[in-house]
């Protein structure tokens, strides 16, 4: 038996190094040039206006509520924030950080994500309450239907902010035209993550991108404790007119990101066909675990590869197949425990009938998928989870 294939790797090469010790020599490392060439990169590479650089995933989806100032409250109650069940925990708690509630939105089982159905029904809950943002999750790097979520936002008089940490490099084509995710034709603002086992990598980091100038600005300033520099004070002088937060990524980081940046048409295509030979072998070899199901509209370029496995009809708990393919030297994770079920919200809201979440959870398992991995590593995986499951 060949390594361990872990469920996601970073692809770190001597390029990325040499960046990132080239900016240790430079004079700043946080607060530099880097950060801003980052940005610059990143906006034109998704198509976007503009682009807004912190120090993590989680941060830019907090931002985000903040520059649009959701959150307020009146005598008719709070802001209300519109959110899939299946989602990793920070789409919801963003809202909460701002004190904003969360009403949860079912998926679709087999994709996992919100559609304009699930919205719906999650939008028809919410009709006494004052929804002032919807959060759509491209969940593997999948890319909702956003033209019609947009359209049924703006009707309940919300915004729309793209949670997209999995959709680096995806694009969707609504009415003929390809949009890449991140260029703002549909929301106030994307947000991004460069975890590790992300497209792009930088270790901890993330990006806003948006096309409205204003949006932009604001989210620059509360990325800074909210200080402001007037421009005709003394050169010592600054301001802080609202409440920011410390969400600076430090240049060192942004080295790598834009190092890595240069690369991502070339990790996005490895994705894609490692992504077709999986499409290709588990029928073949392995048909009781297949893809997850990938809206027409949509070219990801996938962050997780996740199967959905009647484990029931299978006769095999989830637990064993994951420590059977660990056994195997191979891993897998589960993506997402619906966040409506965890105790924190659970205990706030009580729990929601969202059966297209629970139906997707029951079922997924997510399998190795980075550029490292070779067409053999895709026929070793296939081929053990066809042997576990018979």
């Amino acid at each position: 038996m060949s390594g361990f294939l872990p469920y996601g790797r970073q692809t770190i090469e001597d390029d990325d190094v040499a960046a990132v010790a080239e900016a240790l020599r430079a004079d700043f490392l946080t607060t530099g040039p880097m950060v801003e060439a980052f940005e610059a990169a990143f906006a034109q590479k998704v198509g976007a206006q503009h682009a807004i650089a912190v120090s993590n995933g989680t941060a830019t989806l907090h931002l985000a509520m903040l520059a649009l100032g959701i959150g307020a409250k009146n005598e008719n109650g709070g802001d209300v924030c519109v959110v899939p069940s299946v989602t990793f925990l920070s789409t919801a708690n963003c809202a909460r950080f701002v004190g904003a509630e969360v009403v949860f939105a079912d998926v679709d089982r087999d994709s996992g994500l919100m559609t304009p159905d699930t919205l719906a029904r999650a939008l028809d809950r919410a009709r006494d309450k004052r929804v002032k943002a919807i959060l759509p999750v491209h969940l593997r790097g999948d890319v909702c239907d956003l033209p019609a979520l947009k359209a049924m936002a703006s009707a309940a008089g919300a915004t729309l902010v793209e949670d997209a940490p999995h959709a680096l490099g995806s694009i969707a084509t609504f009415d003929g035209v390809a949009h890449p995710v991140g260029d703002g034709a549909f929301s106030s603002f994307a947000s991004f993550s460069f975890h590790p086992v992300k497209t792009l990598a930088t270790g901890e980091g993330g990006m806003l991108t948006t096309n409205d100038p204003e949006l932009a600005a604001r989210a620059r300033r509360l990325r800074s404790h909210g200080m402001v520099r007037p421009a005709d004070a003394d050169p010592w002088w600054y301001e802080m007119p609202e409440l920011g937060f410390n969400y600076r990524i430090p240049d060192v980081l942004c080295a790598l990101g834009l190092s890595q940046l240069k690369k991502l048409d070339r990790f996005v295509a490895r994705r894609r066909e490692l992504a077709a030979l999986y499409a290709r072998l588990l029928p073949e070899r392995a048909p009781r675990a297949r893809l997850a199901a990938s809206p027409a509209h949509s070219d990801p370029a996938l962050h997780l590869l996740t199967v959905l496995i009647d484990f029931e009809a299978e006769g095999v708990s989830r637990r064993t197949v994951v420590e059977s393919l660990k056994a195997e030297g191979i891993g897998s994770q589960v993506h997402y425990i619906p966040v409506h079920r965890q105790p924190y919200y659970a205990g706030r809201y009580g729990i929601a009938d969202l059966p297209g979440a629970d139906a997707w959870y029951a079922r997924c398992l997510t399998l190795p998928l980075y550029p490292a991995m070779t067409d053999g590593d895709v026929e070793r995986v296939v081929d053990a989870l066809a042997k576990i499951l018979g």
